[in-house]
């Protein structure tokens, strides 16, 4: 028997009902208690260390670089991703609340989904920074001046909201022929266009938003690392190399651990792979909570700059005794 109400039959075509229908991690719903914990550990851990990014690039005038600035920028979209996604996971482990209003499931799926394209959006700008300054380390200054970086910063603002600022107005007024059930513990684009009926247009320009960015930006990012590569293979000495690859692994380890459980979901969903739910799930939640946790802990400690500077914050001043 389905733990949620019954919807509309699926052939028939209903404007938005007043609520969707969340699913939590299946089997935990009876004992949500000790899962409460960890993810809000998980959740303020993720604060805390993109907090510490944050005030140390904003204290340190030596970090007004461009590398650091997209870091500013990618501490910014984590904080704000995981953010957007408490409400509902808390309501989920803390009050069993399947039910979403219509509302609040759009705001919750705008801000997800801009804080999600402008982590992408920092990933390219990342990668396109490191690439000019390995391959073209005698033009880096004069090309990535503060003047582009700031266009750049606009650029990655103005891409977020102009891409998802329709998707709410179109989603709430499209018909739907499906139960308004969605398959993850928070509301998403793709989950709820895919209840849409058959030729309802807000569903082709939910598909266009995922492929122009998800779709688009790793492919430019792993292009900006063939560039990489190549320069990297014909340095002279493996200490040449060692140097040049250290500043890149934070970056490329940040970009696997954000699109590989992205990629895997989307075969997985395209496919239509016989995956258990919960393994489904599980990786949703790797998706979107895991990289806002382990973001800051990758910089700190492969970016030697960022770690000493905090270091040197975090140590007690010494006074100076006067004879």
């Amino acid at each position: 028997m389905s733990p949620f109400p019954t919807q509309a039959a699926p052939n028939s075509s209903t404007s938005m009902t007043p609520t969707f229908l969340l699913v939590g991690m299946p089997g935990l719903s009876a004992v949500p208690s000790w899962w409460t914990a960890p993810l809000i550990a998980i959740y303020l851990l993720s604060v805390l260390g993109n907090s510490t990014i944050l005030w140390i690039i904003a204290m340190e005038p030596t970090l007004h670089r461009p590398m650091y600035f997209f870091l500013f920028l990618l501490s910014v979209s984590d904080v704000g991703l995981a953010t957007a996604l408490m409400p509902t996971l808390l309501g989920l482990v803390l009050a069993d609340a399947h039910a979403v209003p219509a509302s609040a499931c759009l705001l919750q799926m705008f801000f997800v989904h801009v804080f999600s394209v402008m982590e992408s959006s920092v990933l390219l700008a990342m990668a396109f920074d490191r690439a000019l300054a390995i391959c073209r380390p005698l033009h880096y200054p004069t090309l990535l001046t503060d003047d582009v970086v700031r266009k750049i910063g606009l650029t990655i603002v103005f891409r977020c909201l102009g891409l998802h600022l329709p998707l709410p107005f179109l989603l709430a007024h499209m018909p739907y022929c499906h139960p308004q059930v969605l398959t993850h513990s928070y509301c998403l684009h793709p989950d709820i266009a895919r209840l849409a009926c058959p030729g309802a247009w807000g569903a082709f320009y939910s598909l266009f938003v995922v492929l122009s960015a998800m779709g688009l930006d790793p492919l430019l990012i792993f292009f900006s690392y063939g560039l990489i590569g190549r320069v990297l293979q014909g340095l002279g000495s493996s200490e040449d190399r060692w140097k040049a690859g250290q500043t890149c692994a934070a970056h490329l380890s940040a970009v696997l651990l954000f699109y590989v459980p992205m990629i895997l979901l989307a075969l997985i969903d395209r496919l239509r792979m016989p995956v258990p739910q919960p393994a489904h799930t599980l990786l949703s939640y790797v998706h979107f909570l895991l990289p806002p946790l382990i973001n800051p802990i990758l910089y700190s400690v492969k970016m030697k700059e960022i770690r000493e500077k905090i270091l040197k914050r975090l140590q007690p001043k010494k006074v100076g005794c006067t004879q």
